[in-house]
């Protein structure tokens, strides 16, 4: 009875951030100027490496493939969400909410793994440099990324199916602005403590297995660094690693905090906070960290706009 009832229903209900229409206008043109500044500085970044020779390394050929997750993880979220901050009823259809999940689950993995190859690359870099050319070879690099967007794919495809297999008999009203696991358990009518257990497995496994690699490889970086005696040398090997780090605290503190908690302490209202932070602010700020604090990158750009765009742009001057 409960699975028919389950089928019977074709849409959910989103409540999204917030019913004061003044603050969805304000949310509206705020998340509007995120959305765009994110869409432009991660396909530009991945436009300058792609133009820059001095940029095809690991390290950025890791970062360009963040940037390209960063523009696909934040329009599987905001699109819709600015639609439904001007629209009067916030509906998604079954297979439209599960199919958000999943790309949202998947992406959100693999974001996590780069991270960890992104950290397992500057350990490489720094305390390996004389091997850091024959590890870090153009093959092992295009098959650590694919095994990161593998292995994203194949946990969403795990995860969704779990979550969409639950019977929804009661309310279609979900608290969040987008298609989320802990939201949906909760408009379930039947047990899913078990699906919760798994769903938070692996989370686990894979936030907390990224993570530890993460930390892992800085921790030998550190020692690495502080064993180099020159100054100049010292600051160089902070100044490329602190970007990576800013980057890596802020996606975790937030989505640790959202999905690795304890049941008893979960909050409606408090995580969809978090998601703001990572699903939207987080794909914004990461281009502008890696080039702020980046050097290499700053010389690219400025490369490209004297020698490639002012030129062009002189050229089509009548």
């Amino acid at each position: 009875m409960a699975r028919k009832n389950y089928t019977s229903q074709t849409e959910f209900v989103l409540l999204g951030l917030t019913d004061t229409l003044e603050l969805q206008i304000i949310l509206f043109c705020l998340f509007s100027v995120i959305y765009t500044l994110t869409f432009v500085g991660n396909v530009g970044m991945i436009f300058l490496i792609r133009m820059d020779f001095q940029l095809h390394t690991p390290m950025y050929f890791f970062l360009a493939n963040l940037s390209f997750v960063d523009v696909c993880y934040s329009s599987t979220i905001t699109p819709k969400m600015l639609v439904d901050l001007l629209s009067e009823k916030k509906t998604i259809s079954f297979a439209g909410c599960f199919l958000q999940m999943y790309f949202f689950i998947a992406l959100a993995t693999t974001e996590c793994i780069l991270f960890g190859l992104m950290a397992y690359d500057r350990y490489v870099a720094i305390c390996n440099p004389l091997l850091y050319a024959l590890i870090m070879s153009r093959t092992v690099c295009l098959k650590m990324a694919a095994g990161a967007f593998t292995a994203g794919l194949v946990n969403s495809m795990v995860n969704t199916s779990y979550v969409s297999s639950l019977p929804f008999c009661s309310s279609n009203v979900i608290h969040h602005f987008f298609c989320d696991s802990p939201p949906l358990f909760k408009l379930s009518c039947s047990d899913t403590r078990l699906h919760e257990s798994i769903f938070s497995t692996f989370a686990g496994v894979n936030m907390v297995g990224a993570l530890l690699v993460t930390l892992t490889s800085y921790c030998y970086i550190l020692f690495s660094i502080f064993r180099v005696h020159a100054g100049a040398g010292r600051r160089k090997a902070f100044s490329t690693c602190a970007s990576h780090l800013t980057a890596v605290i802020l996606f975790y503190s937030t989505s640790i905090y959202t999905y690795l908690r304890p049941t008893s302490s979960y909050s409606l209202t408090q995580d969809k906070v978090a998601s703001v932070f990572y699903t939207v602010v987080i794909p914004m700020l990461n281009p502008l960290i890696y080039s702020l604090r980046n050097s290499e990158v700053k010389k690219a750009l400025w490369n490209v706009i004297t020698r490639k765009m002012v030129p062009l742009f002189l050229g089509l001057l009548p």
